[in-house]
């Protein structure tokens, strides 16, 4: 099946209404109330009981909150930005201290040291941050160099450029993600004391790979640490907390795992 758009994002949650607080305080609209999760959903998903979902939506993109009756695991308290279940959103906002400052009042979990870092200019030039929600899901601000996106222009957080996730092999999942349709754009081998400072951790060395679906943003981007390796863990359920998905636009409807788990919900 080919990824013809991201057309939103998924999150577990076991408290949702902490989540949407803390949500709403970084910039997302959420709306009036939980419905349930519909039966064709559970169905796929290979889950029994039901469930919730709140609809949140961040600029052009939608983020929903789904609570399972039969909660899966917690996100693991150890994991780090190498990590193989790593999978983050990154917001696109005008002033990453700002917006860093405002998550953190609103309960975020640092993961980069401090502070927002600039990197360098062979790695884009963009300002970010990366932190935590208060249930563990990784999150990125991203303040772009002036003229850069001009498709998300304002204040505050504006929208979801990419969702970012850990891979063992660089190789195989590029080859996954070509397969599903998508195309590769310039990659980078990021390092030095920034990128420490970004991921929280000593001596990196990652290979970032824009993967971008035919049509509009968001896109994917592949993080191939080569230093430190990151570890891998069993394969999460769907109702666990980091299981995230990627929801797409396609020509079926199904749900699939890339070469290291994470999951791809496809919609017609």
């Amino acid at each position: 099946m080919i990824f013809q758009a991201i057309a939103g994002f998924r999150l577990v949650t076991n408290d949702p209404e902490r989540l949407v607080a803390f949500y709403q305080a970084i910039g997302f609209d959420v709306g009036e109330a939980a419905a349930p999760i519909p039966a064709a959903d559970m169905k796929l998903l290979s889950l029994s009981g039901g469930g919730s979902r709140v609809a949140m939506s961040l600029g052009r993109s939608g983020v929903d909150l789904e609570r399972f009756d039969n909660p899966g695991r917690p996100y693991p308290a150890d994991a780090t930005a190498c990590d193989l279940m790593f999978q983050h959103l990154a917001l696109v906002t005008d002033d990453a201290e700002a917006a860093w400052r405002r998550a953190r009042d609103a309960g975020a979990i640092p993961i980069s040291r401090a502070r927002p870092v600039t990197l360098s200019k062979s790695a884009g030039g963009a300002t970010a941050v990366k932190f935590r929600d208060p249930e563990g899901h990784p999150l990125e601000f991203i303040q772009f160099p002036k003229g850069a996106r001009p498709d998300l222009t304002g204040t505050g957080v504006m929208g979801i450029d990419h969702s970012a996730i850990s891979v063992s092999d660089v190789a195989a999942s590029r080859r996954f993600y070509a397969r599903c349709g998508l195309s590769e754009a310039d990659a980078t081998v990021n390092h030095g004391p920034t990128q420490d400072a970004l991921d929280g951790l000593d001596g990196v060395r990652v290979d970032v790979v824009p993967m971008n679906p035919a049509h509009e943003p968001p896109h994917v981007e592949m993080l191939g640490y080569r230093h430190p390796v990151g570890r891998t863990m069993r394969p999460l359920a769907p109702n666990d907390v980091a299981a995230t998905r990627i929801v797409w636009r396609s020509s079926g409807n199904g749900l699939i795992r890339d070469p290291d788990g994470h999951l791809h919900q496809l919609s017609r």
